[in-house]
């Protein structure tokens, strides 16, 4: 017998949290068609020896709603095993969308998510008003990742209320509209609806994005409708009140973000008011979590390691005074040649030591200058700077120097202590992966999530068995989505599967590319160790480079 592909002689992990073990598997049509010993030739063979055979990881929060638009490859998610995407978190979508209003969605999405808006305007097709005619268009676009998507609450309630959507309540009709928008784009092939309560996400005008107040009792209607359908319910920002409310009367699945520095006790933290992590806080925040879930099927997503903010000489600067504004005006060549001025240094270091600078230099940690970033350094830039006995703001021009302006330093606004964040982890009901992809492009890069948790929660820290580990990324997202067709190696499920070198699988260090439209940047990261991704049965990465074959699928809630 001849297949389509057979992957020989690897180590098994099949995604459901048990042992591995060693076999073949073998594609065909686009679906697993053997697991275990596989008779027969595949017309193209891969030798997995001394290599894990996986389930493709699910990314249960990304925005790559508009990046699509112009790299269907979708990276950086496509380097590093992800093989299916959730898009249109955070109450964010671009349908339903009336043609007057694609200006201000785009403008929310800029900065609510830090996507260019003229990048949104120019690289997307815009021939939608619908949800289901969006997730067409998307369709026609091929994508090196499958597509699961979420019909936002800015949106709809946008396309209902117009301008009163931001802070006024809907009236009963309305209501009743939004809840029916919200079950056709269902029907039209969303996997759910998602809405967000986190004030500082705000429109271009400062308003907070509409949704942002909306009575609880908008949400339990909605949630209510969504659940009858069988639909993901996803918030952002609720606190636990609020997110009790909307399971109880979804009687389904929901799924929220949940970050230590933001929730005391299952109450919103404001962000000025963020402390310091105490002694304690991931197990305290792990049993809350466990406590709201109860018997609910509630699902909270977190940071793998410390995020917030990448700065460095290469993109943002540290200090905002006058010569740091001139400085922060050129391409990086002229940066560097401006920073080893001795009289503009002296300038750049003079004013550093008046201003108090962007970010708190205590929660500011070097990423290294070799070729895998250190995101468990405890040597932060003040300490850095103690240790030289420098002004922290030379400390850091003298790293930029040192590493011709490529060093970056990770702020750890987010997952501060990684140990707090092992505590947290322990809660059953809470996934790692809080990965951002597409949004925060020239801020944060936290798409390599997936190589994080294989790289140090898995081989170095042995957190987690490898079956957990996998499990975590694959059968698990899958069902918190509602995905009964991927996630798991066996007979008659989707062909997307990770063929991996387990003992050299990690992330790159983040380099800032300006290569979306215009020109605007943002930050990739890349893998080492993927030897295979497939996508629906086709090869999509090969030794951790694209193959151009897009084989991605939009996938549709009852498709």
């Amino acid at each position: 017998m001849t297949h389509d592909i057979v992957i020989r002689g690897g180590t098994i992990v099949d995604g459901r949290g048990g042992e591995p073990r060693p076999g073949d598997v073998a594609i065909d049509d686009g679906r697993i068609t053997a697991v275990g010993t596989v008779d027969g030739e595949g017309r193209r063979e891969i030798d997995a020896s001394g290599k894990i055979v996986t389930p493709g990881f699910i990314d249960l929060h990304t925005h790559l709603d508009a990046q699509m638009g112009w790299d269907p490859d979708m990276t950086p998610v496509s380097w590093h095993g992800v093989t299916t995407a959730l898009i249109g978190n955070c109450g964010m979508t671009f349908a339903p969308c009336k043609p007057q209003d694609r200006d201000l969605l785009a403008g929310m999405m800029e900065t609510v998510e830090d996507i260019p808006k003229e990048a949104i305007l120019g690289g997307l097709a815009w021939d939608w008003e619908q949800y289901g005619e969006y997730l067409d268009s998307v369709e026609r676009l091929g994508t090196a990742v499958n597509v699961a998507g979420l019909v936002g609450h800015a949106a709809v309630r946008y396309y209902v209320m117009g301008d009163r959507s931001f802070a006024e309540d809907p009236t009963d009709a309305e209501v009743a509209q939004i809840v029916d928008i919200v079950e056709r784009s269902i029907d039209q092939g969303a996997w759910g609806f998602s809405t967000n309560r986190f004030e500082p996400h705000r429109a271009p005008d400062g308003r907070s994005i509409p949704g942002t107040f909306a009575p609880v009792g908008e949400l339990e209607q909605i949630a209510a409708s969504v659940g009858e359908k069988n639909g993901l319910m996803q918030a952002v920002g609720a606190d636990f009140d609020v997110m009790r409310a909307i399971s109880d009367h979804a009687d389904n699945r929901v799924l929220f973000s949940y970050a230590l520095e933001l929730f005391d006790d299952g109450k919103r933290v404001e962000m000025g008011a963020m402390p310091e992590l105490p002694a304690g806080a991931g197990a305290k925040a792990a049993a809350s979590l466990d406590a709201l879930c109860g018997d609910r099927d509630i699902t909270a997503i977190a940071h793998v390691r410390g995020s917030g903010l990448v700065f460095g000489l290469q993109s943002m600067l540290p200090v905002q005074g006058e010569a740091w504004t001139a400085l922060s005006m050129l391409d990086l060549p002229a940066r560097l040649e401006k920073i080893r001025d001795p009289q503009t240094r002296a300038e750049l270091i003079d004013e550093g030591k008046r201003d108090p600078g962007r970010f708190n230099i205590d929660k500011a940690f070097p990423l290294g200058n070799a070729d895998v970033p250190d995101y468990t350094s405890e040597t932060s830039l003040a300490a850095m700077a103690e240790a030289a006995g420098e002004h922290w703001a030379e400390t850091f021009l003298r790293v930029a120097d040192e590493t011709d302006g490529r060093g970056l330093f990770n702020y750890r606004m987010f997952a501060g202590s990684i140990d707090e964040q092992a505590e947290l982890f322990k809660s059953e009901h809470l996934y790692p992966g809080l990965g951002d992809a597409g949004a925060h492009v020239s801020q944060i890069m936290d798409a390599g999530w997936s190589s994080f948790m294989l790289s140090y929660w898995h081989r170095e820290r042995g957190f987690y068995s490898l079956g957990e580990v996998i499990e975590r990324m694959t059968s698990g997202p899958a069902r918190v989505v509602g995905l009964a067709d991927r996630g798991v190696l066996a007979e008659g499920m989707r062909a997307d599967i990770n063929v991996i070198d387990l003992d050299a699988v990690t992330e790159l260090q983040p380099e800032l590319v300006h290569d979306f439209p215009g020109g605007a940047p943002r930050y990739i990261q890349k893998a080492k160790g993927f030897a295979a991704t497939i996508v629906n049965g086709e090869l999509s990465v090969v030794d951790g480079e694209l193959t151009g074959t897009r084989a991605g699928m939009v996938l549709r809630h009852g498709s």
